[in-house]
């Protein structure tokens, strides 16, 4: 039986480890027997709704800009939002500012 590629970063080398399947490459580790695999980036607002690419989200509070003469206000929409991994998980476009990303625990789903 040949074991398949890692879900995550689709690396070939992948082993055993118990009921496990580990890959080496990026430290995933998931089950055979586990047909809920969920593959991507896994982000929640503030309220603990699951986002996706796409989702339109509200600013629940006040957040300081760098460099801008004036704040994003709470309940400023952003429209079709971008997943990324790190810090700031979430990259978008706000009218008025630009080009921006955010942090999921400071805004909640529409």
């Amino acid at each position: 039986m040949s074991l398949p590629n890692c879900p995550k970063c689709q690396s070939e080398y992948v082993y055993e480890d118990g009921v496990l399947l580990v890959c080496p490459e990026c430290a995933y580790e998931w089950s055979l027997d586990d047909e809920t695999v969920e593959e991507g980036l896994i982000v929640l607002d503030s309220n603990g709704n699951r986002l996706a690419d796409g989702d339109t989200i509200t600013v629940i509070k006040d957040l300081k800009v760098k460099g801008a003469p004036k704040d994003i206000k709470q309940g400023t929409r952003v429209k079709n939002i971008r997943l990324v991994e790190g810090d700031h998980n979430i990259d978008c476009k706000i009218d008025g500012f630009g080009a921006m990303k955010l942090k999921s625990e400071f805004v909640k789903k529409i």
